[in-house]
């Protein structure tokens, strides 16, 4: 019998027939991802062949995984050299954000869109709570609009508690899957309340002490929602790393620097310190965001200072 993964709780997994019902699913056996080491060896949105364990109890057994058609990724948090599969089989990813409360985390964006950009997933940049925003945030939303509509992402404004921008959002949610996800506090769990207020999932307000969210959404999940469109709702992120790419292969997923890297003097161009570089041509020239670039600079220390570090550790 064959059924997607709707939800993920660790162990067990809920497991959706094709039929319609719903069956309490654990692993039997071992699966990997192309050799990778996985923290989580099944995803939210995955097709997975099922037997039947206990009819009475709705309980049974992952046998197989159909091949995917994608798959989204991040470094695990606590094992660094694991990485922990988000999302599989999903056509259209989500980052949401915020302006203020919590403040924009600029830095955020380009992360996460390090994880889709391989992966050529298409990705909707959004910025909710518009309706907090003063003139400088406007501002602030019209810099960032700028940035990365002019390297061809999708970007929107919407204020979930107002209901602006949402008959938009549904417009581009319609017809597909959609992975969803930002840091705690931006909204997420409002915003799909606001989609489709019937599936009334627990919201918190913003600690007025430390500013931050607090996570509402421990395991991910799909919810098929009445207007067409499926979506998959992840726990809050609070950071992400990169040890698991190589320093090029950083590089090669800032798709504005990629273009221009053609024209830098050395085939392997790291875009750091080489002479003769295009993409830090192109940062004087404002043709590319300077916050990109300091955002990619940040992330090759950071891998280059983690794999020395470990390299270190092992002599």
């Amino acid at each position: 019998m064959q059924g997607t993964v709707i939800k993920s709780t660790g162990s067990w997994y809920l497991v959706k027939s094709d039929e319609g019902r719903i069956y309490h699913s654990r692993i039997i056996g071992k699966f990997r991802l192309d050799g990778k080491k996985l923290t989580n060896p099944v995803a939210v949105g995955d097709v997975v062949e099922l037997e039947i364990e206990k009819v009475e109890e709705e309980t049974a057994l992952i046998r197989k995984i159909h091949p995917r058609k994608n798959y989204v990724v991040r470094q695990s948090p606590r094992k660094i050299h694991h990485l922990h599969l988000i999302a599989a089989n999903i056509d259209q990813a989500i980052v949401l954000n915020t302006i203020v409360q919590p403040n924009l985390k600029q830095g955020f964006i380009d992360r996460f869109l390090l994880m889709t950009e391989p992966v050529e997933i298409p990705t909707l940049i959004i910025f909710n709570k518009s309706d907090l925003w003063s003139e400088d945030g406007w501002a602030m939303f019209r810099y960032m609009e700028d940035i990365y509509t002019t390297i061809g992402y999708d970007v929107l404004a919407i204020s979930a508690l107002e209901n602006d921008g949402i008959d938009i959002l549904k417009e581009k949610l319609k017809d597909k899957i959609t992975l969803i996800s930002g840091h705690s506090g931006v909204g997420k769990s409002t915003m799909i309340n606001t989609l489709q207020p019937d599936l009334d999932i627990a919201t918190y307000e913003i600690s007025d002490y430390s500013g931050k969210g607090q996570h509402t959404t421990t395991f991910a999940e799909m919810h098929d929602l009445n207007f067409g469109a499926s979506i998959i709702d992840t726990p809050g992120i609070k950071s992400l790393a990169f040890i698991n790419m190589e320093p090029l292969e950083i590089a090669h997923n800032f798709r504005e620097f990629f273009e221009k890297s053609s024209d830098c003097k050395f085939s392997n161009c790291m875009h750091l310190n080489e002479p003769g570089c295009a993409v830090k041509q192109a940062v004087e020239a404002e043709e590319i965001s300077e916050l990109r670039y300091l955002n990619y600079v940040t992330l090759q220390e950071e891998t280059a200072n983690q794999n020395h570090w470990e390299r270190n550790r092992d002599l």
